[in-house]
Protein backbone atom coordinates (compact mmCIF):
# COMPACT_ATOMS: atom_id res chain seq x y z
CA UNK A 1 0.00 0.00 0.00
CA UNK A 2 1.52 3.59 -0.59
CA UNK A 3 1.00 5.97 2.32
CA UNK A 4 2.21 9.59 1.41
CA UNK A 5 2.57 13.07 2.60
CA UNK A 6 0.44 16.19 1.28
CA UNK A 7 0.08 19.71 2.48
CA UNK A 8 -2.92 21.70 0.63
CA UNK A 9 -6.47 22.77 1.26
CA UNK A 10 -9.07 19.59 1.35
CA UNK A 11 -11.77 21.03 -0.76
CA UNK A 12 -9.28 20.55 -3.75
CA UNK A 13 -8.22 17.54 -3.00
CA UNK A 14 -8.88 14.92 -5.83
CA UNK A 15 -9.81 11.08 -5.70
CA UNK A 16 -11.93 9.16 -4.32
CA UNK A 17 -12.79 10.21 -0.49
CA UNK A 18 -11.92 12.92 1.74
CA UNK A 19 -12.07 12.23 5.57
CA UNK A 20 -12.32 15.14 8.01
CA UNK A 21 -13.34 14.64 11.99
CA UNK A 22 -15.96 16.18 13.42
CA UNK A 23 -16.30 16.99 16.94
CA UNK A 24 -19.44 16.60 19.88
CA UNK A 25 -22.10 18.65 19.52
CA UNK A 26 -21.63 19.08 15.72
CA UNK A 27 -18.42 21.16 16.05
CA UNK A 28 -16.25 20.92 12.78
CA UNK A 29 -12.36 20.37 12.86
CA UNK A 30 -10.71 22.71 10.63
CA UNK A 31 -10.69 20.52 7.55
CA UNK A 32 -14.21 20.13 8.02
CA UNK A 33 -14.79 23.98 8.03
CA UNK A 34 -13.12 24.66 4.92
CA UNK A 35 -15.05 21.79 3.06
CA UNK A 36 -18.25 23.59 4.50
CA UNK A 37 -16.93 27.31 3.47
CA UNK A 38 -16.62 25.70 -0.03
CA UNK A 39 -20.19 23.99 -0.10
CA UNK A 40 -21.89 26.89 1.07
CA UNK A 41 -22.59 25.37 4.60
CA UNK A 42 -23.61 21.62 3.19
CA UNK A 43 -21.83 20.16 5.89
CA UNK A 44 -23.21 22.26 8.55
CA UNK A 45 -27.16 21.71 7.52
CA UNK A 46 -26.34 18.47 7.09
CA UNK A 47 -25.10 18.06 10.88
CA UNK A 48 -28.17 19.95 12.23
CA UNK A 49 -30.75 17.61 10.64
CA UNK A 50 -29.55 15.46 13.10
CA UNK A 51 -27.74 13.12 10.60
CA UNK A 52 -24.32 13.55 12.74
CA UNK A 53 -23.52 14.57 15.96
CA UNK A 54 -19.67 13.93 16.16
CA UNK A 55 -19.95 11.61 18.76
CA UNK A 56 -16.93 9.14 18.83
CA UNK A 57 -17.31 6.30 16.71
CA UNK A 58 -20.15 7.75 14.51
CA UNK A 59 -19.11 8.38 10.99
CA UNK A 60 -21.45 9.28 7.42
CA UNK A 61 -20.12 9.57 4.33
CA UNK A 62 -21.49 11.77 1.82
CA UNK A 63 -21.59 11.78 -2.29
CA UNK A 64 -21.04 14.72 -4.39
CA UNK A 65 -21.01 17.27 -2.31
CA UNK A 66 -20.92 20.97 -3.86
CA UNK A 67 -18.04 22.85 -4.74
CA UNK A 68 -15.53 19.71 -3.67
CA UNK A 69 -13.78 18.08 -5.89
CA UNK A 70 -13.40 14.89 -4.03
CA UNK A 71 -15.79 12.44 -5.78
CA UNK A 72 -16.90 11.15 -1.29
CA UNK A 73 -16.35 13.54 1.86
CA UNK A 74 -16.14 11.10 5.10
CA UNK A 75 -17.07 12.34 8.12
CA UNK A 76 -15.71 10.94 11.10
CA UNK A 77 -17.06 11.80 14.97
CA UNK A 78 -13.88 12.62 16.83
CA UNK A 79 -15.99 12.87 21.21
CA UNK A 80 -15.19 15.70 23.11
CA UNK A 81 -12.61 18.14 22.40
CA UNK A 82 -11.19 18.47 25.16
CA UNK A 83 -10.81 15.05 25.68
CA UNK A 84 -8.86 14.22 22.31
CA UNK A 85 -6.31 12.19 23.63
CA UNK A 86 -4.46 9.38 21.79
CA UNK A 87 -7.33 6.58 22.56
CA UNK A 88 -9.88 8.93 20.33
CA UNK A 89 -7.74 9.87 17.90
CA UNK A 90 -6.15 6.18 17.08
CA UNK A 91 -10.08 5.18 17.58
CA UNK A 92 -11.09 7.92 14.68
CA UNK A 93 -8.48 7.10 11.79
CA UNK A 94 -9.66 3.07 12.88
CA UNK A 95 -12.70 3.79 12.25
CA UNK A 96 -11.93 6.08 9.03
CA UNK A 97 -10.01 3.27 7.58
CA UNK A 98 -12.31 0.94 8.06
CA UNK A 99 -15.72 2.42 6.71
CA UNK A 100 -13.07 3.10 3.32
CA UNK A 101 -12.20 -0.19 3.74
CA UNK A 102 -16.10 -1.58 3.79
CA UNK A 103 -17.01 0.85 0.65
CA UNK A 104 -14.44 -0.41 -1.28
CA UNK A 105 -12.78 3.00 -2.04
CA UNK A 106 -9.16 2.99 -4.14
CA UNK A 107 -7.62 5.96 -2.58
CA UNK A 108 -8.24 8.69 0.08
CA UNK A 109 -6.79 11.49 1.91
CA UNK A 110 -6.71 11.72 5.28
CA UNK A 111 -7.24 15.39 7.17
CA UNK A 112 -7.27 13.27 11.51
CA UNK A 113 -3.98 14.01 11.31
CA UNK A 114 -3.72 17.05 11.46
CA UNK A 115 -5.94 17.58 14.78
CA UNK A 116 -4.32 18.32 17.57
CA UNK A 117 -4.02 15.36 20.11
CA UNK A 118 -3.17 16.53 23.58
CA UNK A 119 0.26 16.15 24.86
CA UNK A 120 1.50 14.43 20.99
CA UNK A 121 3.17 16.12 18.16
CA UNK A 122 2.41 15.71 14.92
CA UNK A 123 5.48 13.07 14.04
CA UNK A 124 3.20 10.81 16.28
CA UNK A 125 -0.42 11.45 14.31
CA UNK A 126 1.45 10.39 12.01
CA UNK A 127 3.36 7.28 12.14
CA UNK A 128 0.14 6.05 14.28
CA UNK A 129 -1.85 6.70 11.60
CA UNK A 130 0.09 4.49 9.26
CA UNK A 131 0.19 1.58 12.21
CA UNK A 132 -3.48 1.80 12.29
CA UNK A 133 -4.22 1.71 8.83
CA UNK A 134 -1.79 -1.38 8.26
CA UNK A 135 -3.52 -3.00 11.24
CA UNK A 136 -7.40 -2.40 10.02
CA UNK A 137 -6.54 -3.49 6.69
CA UNK A 138 -4.74 -6.99 7.71
CA UNK A 139 -5.49 -10.26 6.68
CA UNK A 140 -4.30 -13.62 7.33
CA UNK A 141 -5.80 -16.13 5.08
CA UNK A 142 -2.54 -18.22 3.54
CA UNK A 143 -3.81 -21.08 5.66
CA UNK A 144 -7.47 -21.05 3.62
CA UNK A 145 -8.23 -23.02 0.44
CA UNK A 146 -10.44 -19.96 -0.66
CA UNK A 147 -9.64 -16.84 0.93
CA UNK A 148 -12.56 -14.53 2.17
CA UNK A 149 -13.41 -12.33 -1.32
CA UNK A 150 -12.62 -9.21 -0.33
CA UNK A 151 -13.75 -5.36 -1.97
CA UNK A 152 -11.37 -3.34 -3.89
CA UNK A 153 -8.93 -2.56 -1.51
CA UNK A 154 -7.64 0.67 -0.40
CA UNK A 155 -4.27 1.06 -2.52
CA UNK A 156 -3.16 5.27 -1.23
CA UNK A 157 -3.58 6.61 1.53
CA UNK A 158 -2.32 10.57 1.55
CA UNK A 159 -1.69 11.62 5.46
CA UNK A 160 -2.46 15.78 5.12
CA UNK A 161 -0.23 18.29 6.98
CA UNK A 162 -1.36 21.87 7.04
CA UNK A 163 2.38 23.25 6.44
CA UNK A 164 4.54 22.63 3.93
CA UNK A 165 7.51 23.09 6.23
CA UNK A 166 5.91 19.96 7.64
CA UNK A 167 6.76 17.81 5.09
CA UNK A 168 10.15 16.55 5.29
CA UNK A 169 8.81 15.50 9.38
CA UNK A 170 6.44 13.81 8.02
CA UNK A 171 8.03 11.73 5.46
CA UNK A 172 10.46 10.65 8.35
CA UNK A 173 7.34 9.62 10.69
CA UNK A 174 5.95 7.46 7.43
CA UNK A 175 8.81 5.83 6.64
CA UNK A 176 9.36 4.57 10.09
CA UNK A 177 6.01 3.88 10.36
CA UNK A 178 6.02 1.96 7.61
CA UNK A 179 9.28 0.24 8.67
CA UNK A 180 7.66 -0.63 12.67
CA UNK A 181 4.45 -1.93 10.47
CA UNK A 182 6.70 -3.99 8.30
CA UNK A 183 8.04 -5.68 11.19
CA UNK A 184 4.40 -6.01 12.98
CA UNK A 185 3.57 -7.66 9.86
CA UNK A 186 6.54 -10.28 10.00
CA UNK A 187 5.57 -11.13 13.52
CA UNK A 188 2.02 -11.10 13.29
CA UNK A 189 2.30 -13.23 10.54
CA UNK A 190 4.94 -16.08 11.98
CA UNK A 191 2.49 -16.02 15.30
CA UNK A 192 -0.75 -16.68 13.45
CA UNK A 193 1.23 -19.76 11.40
CA UNK A 194 0.15 -22.99 13.04
CA UNK A 195 2.25 -24.52 14.79
CA UNK A 196 2.91 -28.13 12.09
CA UNK A 197 4.07 -24.75 9.68
CA UNK A 198 5.76 -22.75 12.22
CA UNK A 199 8.47 -24.55 13.91
CA UNK A 200 12.12 -23.95 14.78
CA UNK A 201 13.52 -25.01 11.45
CA UNK A 202 10.85 -22.62 9.93
CA UNK A 203 11.65 -19.82 12.19
CA UNK A 204 15.45 -20.66 11.25
CA UNK A 205 14.63 -20.53 7.47
CA UNK A 206 12.41 -17.32 8.20
CA UNK A 207 15.52 -15.81 9.62
CA UNK A 208 17.75 -16.64 7.03
CA UNK A 209 15.40 -15.07 4.20
CA UNK A 210 15.33 -11.81 6.34
CA UNK A 211 19.18 -11.83 6.75
CA UNK A 212 19.37 -11.94 3.07
CA UNK A 213 16.67 -9.61 1.92
CA UNK A 214 17.67 -6.97 4.55
CA UNK A 215 22.00 -7.82 4.35
CA UNK A 216 22.13 -8.65 8.31
CA UNK A 217 24.55 -11.47 9.76
CA UNK A 218 23.17 -14.98 10.27
CA UNK A 219 24.31 -17.65 12.35
CA UNK A 220 22.16 -20.84 13.16
CA UNK A 221 22.72 -23.77 15.13
CA UNK A 222 21.86 -26.43 15.76
CA UNK A 223 21.85 -29.36 18.19
CA UNK A 224 24.88 -30.86 18.31
CA UNK A 225 26.47 -26.67 18.20
CA UNK A 226 23.92 -26.08 21.01
CA UNK A 227 25.11 -28.97 22.73
CA UNK A 228 28.97 -27.83 22.62
CA UNK A 229 27.50 -24.61 23.95
CA UNK A 230 26.46 -26.69 26.92
CA UNK A 231 22.86 -25.23 26.53
CA UNK A 232 21.72 -27.73 28.92
CA UNK A 233 18.63 -26.34 30.65
CA UNK A 234 17.11 -25.45 26.62
CA UNK A 235 18.33 -28.89 25.13
CA UNK A 236 16.12 -30.31 28.48
CA UNK A 237 12.91 -28.53 26.96
CA UNK A 238 13.93 -29.78 23.54
CA UNK A 239 13.88 -33.20 24.54
CA UNK A 240 10.73 -34.25 24.32
CA UNK A 241 9.80 -33.60 21.10
CA UNK A 242 10.87 -35.01 17.41
CA UNK A 243 11.19 -31.29 16.09
CA UNK A 244 14.72 -30.21 16.87
CA UNK A 245 15.97 -27.08 18.14
CA UNK A 246 17.56 -23.89 16.50
CA UNK A 247 19.64 -21.34 18.30
CA UNK A 248 19.32 -18.49 16.41
CA UNK A 249 21.78 -15.25 15.81
CA UNK A 250 20.93 -12.38 13.58
CA UNK A 251 23.05 -8.61 13.42
CA UNK A 252 22.23 -5.68 12.35
CA UNK A 253 25.88 -3.70 12.42
CA UNK A 254 24.73 0.00 11.79
CA UNK A 255 26.98 1.02 14.25
CA UNK A 256 30.07 0.03 12.92
CA UNK A 257 29.08 1.69 9.64
CA UNK A 258 29.19 5.09 11.13
CA UNK A 259 32.31 5.39 13.80
CA UNK A 260 35.63 4.59 13.76
CA UNK A 261 35.58 2.34 17.31
CA UNK A 262 33.91 -0.66 18.07
CA UNK A 263 29.80 -0.44 18.94
CA UNK A 264 28.90 -2.64 21.86
CA UNK A 265 25.54 -4.08 20.60
CA UNK A 266 22.04 -3.94 22.09
CA UNK A 267 20.77 -7.57 22.37
CA UNK A 268 17.41 -8.33 21.65
CA UNK A 269 16.63 -11.87 23.34
CA UNK A 270 13.23 -13.90 22.06
CA UNK A 271 11.25 -16.91 23.46
CA UNK A 272 10.86 -19.30 20.55
CA UNK A 273 8.25 -22.29 21.62
CA UNK A 274 7.13 -22.70 18.85
CA UNK A 275 4.03 -24.88 20.38
CA UNK A 276 3.94 -25.06 24.40
CA UNK A 277 1.67 -27.96 25.49
CA UNK A 278 2.81 -27.44 28.67
CA UNK A 279 4.67 -30.85 28.94
CA UNK A 280 4.22 -33.46 31.25
CA UNK A 281 2.71 -30.59 33.48
CA UNK A 282 0.16 -30.99 30.60
CA UNK A 283 -2.04 -27.54 30.09
CA UNK A 284 -5.80 -27.49 29.63
CA UNK A 285 -7.31 -28.59 26.52
CA UNK A 286 -9.36 -25.24 26.27
CA UNK A 287 -7.75 -22.52 24.52
CA UNK A 288 -4.44 -24.67 23.98
CA UNK A 289 -4.41 -23.52 20.27
CA UNK A 290 -3.44 -20.60 21.41
CA UNK A 291 -0.31 -21.50 22.84
CA UNK A 292 1.66 -21.51 19.18
CA UNK A 293 1.54 -17.91 19.69
CA UNK A 294 4.28 -18.63 22.42
CA UNK A 295 6.81 -17.72 19.99
CA UNK A 296 5.78 -14.65 19.99
CA UNK A 297 9.16 -13.40 21.85
CA UNK A 298 10.99 -14.81 18.90
CA UNK A 299 8.87 -12.92 16.17
CA UNK A 300 8.96 -9.86 17.71
CA UNK A 301 12.60 -10.03 17.74
CA UNK A 302 12.58 -10.69 14.27
CA UNK A 303 10.13 -7.97 13.37
CA UNK A 304 12.23 -5.24 15.05
CA UNK A 305 15.71 -6.57 13.34
CA UNK A 306 13.59 -6.22 9.93
CA UNK A 307 12.68 -2.35 10.83
CA UNK A 308 15.77 -1.52 12.27
CA UNK A 309 17.63 -2.47 8.99
CA UNK A 310 14.76 -0.81 6.97
CA UNK A 311 15.44 2.56 8.93
CA UNK A 312 19.08 1.92 8.49
CA UNK A 313 19.91 2.49 12.29
CA UNK A 314 23.19 3.46 12.86
CA UNK A 315 23.37 1.03 15.91
CA UNK A 316 24.84 -2.58 16.42
CA UNK A 317 21.56 -4.56 17.29
CA UNK A 318 22.07 -8.61 17.97
CA UNK A 319 18.68 -10.77 18.02
CA UNK A 320 19.04 -14.09 19.84
CA UNK A 321 16.12 -16.65 19.69
CA UNK A 322 16.13 -19.73 21.54
CA UNK A 323 13.46 -22.12 19.51
CA UNK A 324 11.78 -25.33 19.92
CA UNK A 325 8.52 -27.25 20.75
CA UNK A 326 7.34 -28.20 24.43
CA UNK A 327 5.42 -31.54 24.00
CA UNK A 328 5.36 -34.48 26.32
CA UNK A 329 6.71 -37.75 25.40
CA UNK A 330 9.55 -40.51 27.09
CA UNK A 331 12.27 -38.24 26.85
CA UNK A 332 10.74 -35.02 27.91
CA UNK A 333 11.87 -33.06 31.27
CA UNK A 334 9.65 -34.62 34.54
CA UNK A 335 9.01 -32.48 37.39
CA UNK A 336 11.95 -33.02 40.42
CA UNK A 337 14.53 -33.44 37.44
CA UNK A 338 17.88 -31.64 37.56
CA UNK A 339 19.42 -29.61 34.55
CA UNK A 340 22.71 -27.96 34.34
CA UNK A 341 22.42 -24.28 32.35
CA UNK A 342 24.90 -22.93 30.08
CA UNK A 343 26.23 -20.73 33.16
CA UNK A 344 26.69 -23.85 35.10
CA UNK A 345 23.74 -22.96 37.69
CA UNK A 346 22.00 -26.13 38.39
CA UNK A 347 18.20 -25.79 38.03
CA UNK A 348 15.41 -28.48 39.85
CA UNK A 349 12.52 -28.24 37.21
CA UNK A 350 9.51 -28.23 40.00
CA UNK A 351 6.99 -27.30 37.02
CA UNK A 352 7.62 -28.26 33.22
CA UNK A 353 5.48 -25.74 31.59
CA UNK A 354 7.87 -23.11 33.35
CA UNK A 355 9.75 -23.91 29.80
CA UNK A 356 10.34 -20.46 28.68
CA UNK A 357 12.86 -19.47 31.55
CA UNK A 358 14.96 -22.28 30.94
CA UNK A 359 15.59 -21.44 27.19
CA UNK A 360 16.04 -17.88 28.06
CA UNK A 361 18.70 -18.38 31.10
CA UNK A 362 20.97 -20.27 28.68
CA UNK A 363 20.28 -17.62 25.80
CA UNK A 364 21.15 -14.34 28.59
CA UNK A 365 24.46 -16.30 29.11
CA UNK A 366 25.25 -16.69 25.22
CA UNK A 367 24.86 -12.91 25.70
CA UNK A 368 27.09 -12.40 27.47
CA UNK A 369 29.77 -13.32 25.25
CA UNK A 370 28.70 -10.12 22.64
CA UNK A 371 30.07 -7.31 25.57
CA UNK A 372 26.65 -6.06 25.34
CA UNK A 373 25.56 -2.70 25.98
CA UNK A 374 22.27 -3.64 27.46
CA UNK A 375 19.83 -6.76 27.00
CA UNK A 376 16.50 -7.12 26.61
CA UNK A 377 14.60 -10.07 26.52
CA UNK A 378 10.62 -10.77 25.09
CA UNK A 379 8.82 -13.82 26.45
CA UNK A 380 5.10 -14.79 26.29
CA UNK A 381 6.61 -15.66 29.80
CA UNK A 382 3.63 -15.58 32.62
CA UNK A 383 -0.33 -16.36 32.88
CA UNK A 384 0.39 -13.79 36.15
CA UNK A 385 1.20 -11.24 34.00
CA UNK A 386 -2.23 -11.37 32.17
CA UNK A 387 -4.01 -11.08 35.89
CA UNK A 388 -1.89 -8.49 36.90
CA UNK A 389 -1.82 -6.24 33.44
CA UNK A 390 -4.64 -7.33 31.67
CA UNK A 391 -3.83 -7.26 28.13
CA UNK A 392 -3.24 -3.58 28.12
CA UNK A 393 0.31 -3.33 29.18
CA UNK A 394 3.63 -5.16 28.72
CA UNK A 395 5.22 -6.07 32.36
CA UNK A 396 8.42 -4.92 32.61
CA UNK A 397 11.46 -5.89 34.93
CA UNK A 398 14.75 -4.92 35.17
CA UNK A 399 18.76 -4.86 36.74
CA UNK A 400 18.74 -1.08 35.95
CA UNK A 401 16.35 2.01 36.73
CA UNK A 402 17.70 3.82 33.65
CA UNK A 403 17.31 0.91 30.95
CA UNK A 404 13.77 0.35 32.53
CA UNK A 405 12.81 4.15 31.93
CA UNK A 406 14.15 4.26 27.81
CA UNK A 407 12.06 1.38 28.11
CA UNK A 408 8.76 3.23 29.58
CA UNK A 409 9.34 6.21 27.36
CA UNK A 410 9.94 4.11 24.54
CA UNK A 411 6.17 2.36 25.39
CA UNK A 412 4.82 5.31 25.45
CA UNK A 413 6.48 6.91 22.46
CA UNK A 414 5.00 4.23 20.15
CA UNK A 415 1.73 3.74 21.71
CA UNK A 416 2.81 0.02 22.90
CA UNK A 417 2.92 0.61 26.28
CA UNK A 418 4.91 -1.08 29.41
CA UNK A 419 4.60 -1.27 33.24
CA UNK A 420 7.35 -1.67 35.56
CA UNK A 421 6.94 -4.12 38.11
CA UNK A 422 9.79 -4.86 41.39
CA UNK A 423 12.62 -7.07 41.18
CA UNK A 424 13.33 -6.89 44.85
CA UNK A 425 15.37 -9.56 46.24
CA UNK A 426 12.93 -10.72 48.91
CA UNK A 427 11.59 -12.42 46.01
CA UNK A 428 14.29 -14.61 44.91
CA UNK A 429 13.75 -16.20 48.44
CA UNK A 430 10.86 -18.08 46.50
CA UNK A 431 13.27 -19.80 44.32
CA UNK A 432 15.07 -21.73 46.99
CA UNK A 433 15.78 -25.90 45.62
CA UNK A 434 16.52 -28.20 48.55
CA UNK A 435 18.14 -30.26 45.77
CA UNK A 436 19.30 -27.62 43.04
CA UNK A 437 20.75 -23.77 43.01
CA UNK A 438 17.62 -22.87 42.12
CA UNK A 439 13.92 -24.16 41.71
CA UNK A 440 12.83 -22.95 38.25
CA UNK A 441 9.30 -21.70 40.03
CA UNK A 442 8.17 -19.95 43.11
CA UNK A 443 4.78 -20.45 43.32
CA UNK A 444 1.47 -18.56 42.91
CA UNK A 445 2.28 -15.34 44.61
CA UNK A 446 4.18 -12.95 42.76
CA UNK A 447 4.64 -15.13 39.58
CA UNK A 448 5.55 -12.63 37.13
CA UNK A 449 8.58 -11.36 39.45
CA UNK A 450 9.58 -14.69 40.33
CA UNK A 451 10.06 -15.61 36.98
CA UNK A 452 11.72 -12.22 36.40
CA UNK A 453 13.93 -12.98 39.21
CA UNK A 454 15.11 -16.64 38.06
CA UNK A 455 16.28 -15.15 34.84
CA UNK A 456 17.80 -12.01 36.73
CA UNK A 457 20.53 -15.05 37.64
CA UNK A 458 21.62 -15.07 34.21
CA UNK A 459 21.97 -11.53 33.81
CA UNK A 460 23.76 -10.23 36.35
CA UNK A 461 27.13 -8.58 34.27
CA UNK A 462 25.21 -6.68 31.95
CA UNK A 463 22.29 -3.88 31.81
CA UNK A 464 19.09 -6.08 31.34
CA UNK A 465 15.55 -5.59 31.04
CA UNK A 466 12.62 -8.27 30.74
CA UNK A 467 9.39 -8.23 28.90
CA UNK A 468 6.57 -10.38 29.68
CA UNK A 469 4.31 -10.18 26.79
CA UNK A 470 1.30 -13.13 28.16
CA UNK A 471 -0.57 -10.85 27.97
CA UNK A 472 -0.30 -8.15 24.78
CA UNK A 473 1.71 -10.27 22.04
CA UNK A 474 -2.07 -12.28 21.57
CA UNK A 475 -5.84 -11.69 21.69
CA UNK A 476 -8.35 -14.08 22.26
CA UNK A 477 -11.85 -14.49 21.34
CA UNK A 478 -13.34 -14.03 18.12
CA UNK A 479 -11.29 -11.87 16.93
CA UNK A 480 -8.26 -13.86 17.90
CA UNK A 481 -4.68 -13.51 16.58
CA UNK A 482 -0.81 -11.88 17.07
CA UNK A 483 -0.68 -8.75 17.47
CA UNK A 484 3.02 -8.19 16.40
CA UNK A 485 3.91 -6.33 20.04
CA UNK A 486 6.14 -5.37 21.00
CA UNK A 487 7.44 -4.68 17.87
CA UNK A 488 6.92 -0.79 18.05
CA UNK A 489 8.54 -0.16 21.34
CA UNK A 490 11.51 -2.15 20.52
CA UNK A 491 12.00 -0.17 17.21
CA UNK A 492 11.34 3.43 19.26
CA UNK A 493 13.80 1.99 22.16
CA UNK A 494 16.40 1.38 19.32
CA UNK A 495 16.12 4.70 17.05
CA UNK A 496 16.72 6.45 20.42
CA UNK A 497 19.33 4.46 21.24
CA UNK A 498 20.59 5.36 17.98
CA UNK A 499 20.12 8.91 18.01
CA UNK A 500 22.38 8.97 20.76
Amino acid sequence: MEISIKSGSPEKQRGACVVVGVFDHRKLSLAAELIDQAANGYLADILRRGDMDGKQGSSLILHHVPGIASERVLLVGLGKEREFRDKPYLDAVRSAIKVLSDIGVSDATLYLTEIRVKKRELAWNLEQAVLVTQETLYRFDQMKSKPEEQKKSLRKLVLAVQRRDDLALGEAAVARGMAIAGGIKLAKDLGNLPGNVCTPTYIAEQAKALAKEFGLGIEVMEQPEIEKLGMGSFLSVAKGSDEPPRFIVLTHKGGDKQKNVKQKPVVLVGKGITFDSGGISLKPGAEMDEMKYDMCGAASVLGALRAAAELKLPLNVTGLIATCENMPSGRANKPGDVVTSMSGQTIEILNTDAEGRLILCDALTYAEKLDPACVVDIATLTGACVIALGHVATGLLSNEDSLARELLHAGDNASDRCWQLPLWDDYQELLKSNFADMANIGGRAGGTITAACFLSRFAEKYHWAHLDIAGTAWKSGKEKGSTGRPVGLLVHFLAKRAAG
